[in-house]
């Protein structure tokens, strides 16, 4: 089930809010419990023989975490195999093991295959959705409780903080700290107009970037990178055209959905952390990933490079941390040689911006104005990311290297007037190139010139004000439904 049905908008939504406070007038507990087999039943509309996996999953990484916090901490123990630590590390084990048979065993398999001539094989493996997600939930849960920042184990709690659903699919990644005591307050069980009116606010604007953004932007993304992937061969124009469609076309699908979970949470009373911070405002690589998906740069800090050693060995063994962490980054996304390539050029761009820092910017520099160097900053930390970008959604790196040497003119078609209104690929896809320009100024110019709709909320100044608002909010749904077609993912959902 999707955001962005008639089926959630007007069945599955409203059957779930009323639902849950109605039953909240009863017992608190009845609520939660309605709400995370709402959830349950969200996921398993897309497959429910995957039910059973995902309740395994909340099950055995429950009872570790319970075997965990009621273990005693000893330093001894901790060394020779007693103690907290060995639970941690077998339960973390256990859940990498499963992400890595569902999303990365063919990918390996492949790869000794191709290079030991074998042909090994296990099958046709589906991948879950959300798995990612929920596997790293769960995970930050354990290493939360083993810190001992774990206060409550409520267990219906514990079932509705992984598999609520606004977040289930596509994040954000949570911590347990940021989710149970909302789950266990009582304003969180009693309907509030003003959550009510800023969630359909932002749900709203999330639905407007899918439906008006990110899809009609996927027919141009996927007619350049189509064409390039049957052999031909792009001009500069259309190389930077496809590249800007499919730059702009995941910002608004993970934007849109970010806004969307943020909207619905919102009309349970509760508050997701904000995963998306205006990213293609960023004045540099490290900017970038304060704001680019918040939520999983903060997991990759705080359980991956911290762990690794962080900054504390020294300037060498920083950069050595922060490109590994990286590259396991772009790994996450995806089980593919593209993935990990993204990877690895954002731990070189991190690596190099933090040089540029230390060494140039810091002590020869301080004298260029402040806007100046946001200005220079901002366009090159853009170029970058959309370079990167390319190699992210190409099918391999041969398709990449054709994009990127057309981009910056190396091998690409002469350019002439009617390639920059058609073009030979945007010709094949029957899509026209004036209208892709009009698409890609409108998209820059909501990006970067619009503020960040995470921190939007509902005014009440004035009873104009108010319905103002409310018409505007009506309007806007009314044309994103009205946009509805054939099925149309998130692009998240793969990851």
């Amino acid at each position: 089930m999707l955001f962005n049905s008639y089926s959630f908008i007007f069945i599955y939504l409203p059957i779930v809010l009323l639902g849950y406070f109605q039953l909240a007038k009863i017992k608190h507990t009845y609520a939660a419990a309605w709400l995370a087999f709402a959830s349950l039943f969200f996921y398993g509309y897309w497959n429910p023989a995957y039910i059973g996996l995902l309740l395994g999953s909340i099950i055995c990484n429950y009872a570790f975490g319970m075997w965990i916090a009621k273990t005693p901490a000893s330093g001894k123990s901790e060394v020779v195999g007693g103690g907290r630590k060995p639970l941690l590390v077998v339960a973390i084990a256990a859940n990498l093991a499963l992400l890595a048979y569902y999303k990365y065993a063919n990918f390996f398999i492949g790869s000794v295959n191709s290079v030991a001539g074998t042909q090994w094989s296990l099958g046709e493996i589906i991948l879950p959705l959300g798995i990612s997600f929920f596997t790293f939930t769960q995970i930050a849960f354990l290493v939360d409780t083993y810190q001992g920042k774990v206060k409550e184990y409520n267990f219906i709690h514990y079932v509705l903080f992984v598999t609520y659903f606004p977040h289930l699919i596509a994040g954000p990644i949570l911590h347990h700290k940021e989710m149970m005591p909302q789950f266990a307050h009582i304003s969180s069980y009693r309907l509030n107009w003003d959550h009510v009116a800023t969630g359909l606010m932002l749900f709203t604007l999330g639905l407007c970037k899918k439906t008006l953004g990110a899809d009609a932007l996927a027919p141009f993304a996927n007619g350049v990178f189509s064409g390039v992937q049957n052999g031909l061969l792009p001009t500069s124009y259309e190389a930077w055209a496809g590249a800007l469609a499919y730059t702009l076309q995941l910002y608004f699908d993970f934007s849109g959905y970010t806004n969307m979970a943020l909207g619905i949470a919102l009309l349970f009373n509760i508050k997701l952390p904000i995963n998306f911070d205006s990213p293609y405002k960023a004045t540099s690589i490290i900017d970038f990933w304060r704001r680019w998906h918040m939520t999983l740069s903060r997991f990759l800090r705080d359980y991956l490079y911290i762990p690794l050693g962080g900054n504390r060995k020294g300037p060498l063994r920083r950069y050595l941390n922060l490109f590994t962490t990286m590259l396991l980054g772009g790994l996450w996304h995806g089980a593919g040689v593209t993935f990990i390539v993204w990877g690895a050029l954002h731990g070189a761009f991190l690596t190099l911006n933090h040089l540029w820092r230390e060494t140039i910017s810091e002590r020869y520099l301080r004298w260029v104005p402040n806007w100046i160097g946001a200005l220079t900053g901002g366009l090159l930390t853009f170029i970058a990311v959309v370079a990167a970008w390319v190699v992210f959604r190409s099918s391999d790196i041969h398709q990449a290297r054709i994009m990127l040497e057309a981009m910056f003119g190396i091998n690409a078609r002469q350019i002439t007037f009617d390639s920059v209104l058609h073009g030979q690929l945007l010709l094949v896809t029957d899509l026209s190139g004036r209208d892709l320009l009009k698409l890609l100024i409108l998209s820059l110019a909501w990006v970067w010139l619009l503020p960040n709709s995470s921190r939007l909320v509902f005014i009440k100044r004035n009873l104009i004000l108010t319905v103002a608002q409310a018409v505007a909010v009506v309007y806007l749904m009314c044309l994103a439904i009205d946009q509805f077609g054939s099925y149309s993912p998130f692009l998240y959902f793969q990851f």
